[in-house]
């Protein structure tokens, strides 16, 4: 297997959020100050701009000073494009040596004079979305150490978050974990990974594999979802980031209150069995051991006082843990993995 030659980052970030006057277009900028506030120095926003993500603010000549390494576009607007008038601070962050970091859909490459200033300072222009090339095939070879895969009833339910809580709640017990990135915000968190959204189909299970390759028999990779088995327009994805993770085991994602495919009203959600049985019968082609370990829901729309029981349901049903990582942490999780992988 190759090395893993994805996107690799330079901390610490300066995060640019310009001039939104919508909180959550800054949803990029605000997961990384939630999970690595560690690696943010500071956010690069214009006068007029009231939103903050809760870091010092720093022009890009303090952050030059305090050798911050990376301009990061912490952005995510409608549309996915950045304002004209962004593009000259983004010019002075290149000419000052800061490698700009964007993972919106536009390349860096086609703006000249910022490629013209990082050619001169020896910045590097980094499109989080630009995949590398020349990946491999998936070859469905079993790889040492074990893996666990945030799975989805539908997109935009949760995964990458659960996959960090998870991740960190493992830390916390004195487990070796390593949190795998597969989006553009979760390759900023993690400082590294692979945009697996953006591989050339016959390619991803084959980049899968480069995600999480061989490690300590204990080690655990808990590797962020994509899209959803059930999605009519992204299964494809996460079908083949389920045969290349070759997980041993893997949480489902669900909103509580979602009945439908999000965009696509005519399709149900599938219920959590289904679910578990899809992802089972699918997965054992590379893992024959392949089992759900838990449940991650999002409750937020569920009255307070149903919640308690909804999981509880959930929990009865499928015999793992179900849990609102936002609310509970995922300690139960972290349990029943240890119980059903003993160290070895």
């Amino acid at each position: 297997m190759p090395e893993l030659t994805s996107v690799r980052l330079r901390a610490p970030y300066l995060i640019l959020i310009g001039n939104i006057t919508d909180p959550t277009d800054a949803k990029t900028g605000q997961g990384i100050v939630q999970w690595r506030p560690e690696l943010v120095a500071g956010q690069l926003r214009f006068p007029e701009c009231k939103i903050g993500i809760g870091v010092p603010d720093l022009t890009i000549a303090d952050a030059s000073q305090a050798g911050v390494k990376s301009l990061i576009i912490g952005v995510a607007p409608v549309g996915g494009s950045v304002p004209d008038n962004w593009w000259p601070y983004i010019e002075e962050a290149a000419a000052a040596g800061l490698d700009i970091v964007c993972g919106l859909h536009l390349k860096l490459a086609d703006y000249p004079r910022v490629v013209a200033a990082a050619r001169k300072s020896g910045a590097r222009l980094i499109d989080v979305r630009n995949p590398p090339t020349e990946l491999p095939v998936g070859t469905g070879v079993n790889r040492s150490g074990r893996r666990v895969l945030m799975v989805g009833t539908d997109c935009a339910v949760g995964k990458k978050y659960s996959a960090l809580a998870l991740h960190h709640a493992m830390k916390d017990t004195g487990m070796d974990s390593t949190f795998r990135a597969t989006g553009q915000t979760g390759i900023m968190i993690a400082g590294e990974g692979l945009p697996i959204d953006s591989v050339v189909a016959d390619f991803i299970s084959g980049a899968a594999e480069m995600i999480s390759p061989d490690n300590d028999a204990n080690h655990w990779d808990v590797i962020e979802g994509q899209g959803s088995l059930f999605h009519p327009g992204y299964s494809g994805v996460s079908l083949g980031l389920l045969h290349g993770s070759q997980p041993d085991a893997f949480v489902v994602c669900h909103d509580a209150t979602r009945t439908a495919i999000a965009g696509w009203e005519h399709i149900a959600v599938p219920s959590i069995a289904d679910c578990i049985n899809q992802h089972v019968l699918a997965g054992q082609l590379t893992n024959p051991g392949i089992r759900c370990v838990g449940i991650s829901v999002n409750s937020s729309k569920l009255p307070a006082s149903e919640r308690t029981a909804y999981l509880g349901r959930l929990a009865d049903e499928t015999s793992v843990p179900a849990i609102d990582p936002l609310i509970d942490g995922c300690t139960a999780i972290v349990d029943e993995i240890q119980r059903r992988y003993p160290m070895e």
